[in-house]
């Protein structure tokens, strides 16, 4: 409903509409015209609340403060989705011990802070012939971490890459 602009006072086309006041009441249905008048006389607008209904329905109301309060739900409702933030770490399988406790130390830290972290093995040419090495270095990998994660999808291959996915343990 935010996406569109919904029609006000003179902007509405029906010849009837289904009309309720600014106190919530239905006032049944009355031709716009009048409708248009009562909004008048209350100092309020005549907002088609409803324009796919038959007959439309109107609610007499203060705009602008209709829109506020649209806008604040709108965004009370942003507030609550939360995005997952995802990292990704790369290596080869080739990798030196040294600096796969590095990285190690990294995947940890982004768990620590609440990041699901994608753990990549990428493969070059004839090491394709050799996956076993990089499911061996995700395994030391998930054993140097003892059990701070979660496995969300466990290490499988795509392409050129082998990777993993996990995510910090829930606390509780």
């Amino acid at each position: 409903m935010a996406s569109k602009e919904l029609r006000i006072n003179n902007r509405i086309q029906a010849r009837e509409i289904r009309l309720i006041d600014d106190q919530g009441n239905q006032r049944g249905i009355i031709p716009t015209m009048e409708a248009l008048d009562l909004a008048k006389e209350s100092g309020t607008d005549l907002v088609e609340v409803s324009p796919n209904a038959n007959p439309p329905v109107c609610k007499l109301l203060d705009y602008g403060k209709y829109k506020f309060e649209q806008e604040k739900r709108l965004k009370e409702s942003r507030k609550k989705i939360k995005t997952i933030k995802l990292k990704e770490i790369r290596m080869q399988p080739k990798i030196e011990n040294h600096d796969l406790q590095f990285k190690t130390k990294h995947i940890r830290e982004f768990l620590g802070q609440g990041f699901k972290v994608k753990v990549t093995i990428r493969f070059r040419g004839r090491e394709l012939a050799h996956t076993e090495l990089g499911k061996d270095k995700l395994d030391k990998v998930l054993e140097l971490l003892e059990d701070s994660y979660n496995i969300e999808s466990p290490p499988k291959m795509e392409g050129r890459f082998m990777s993993m996915f996990l995510s910090p343990k829930s606390k509780k």
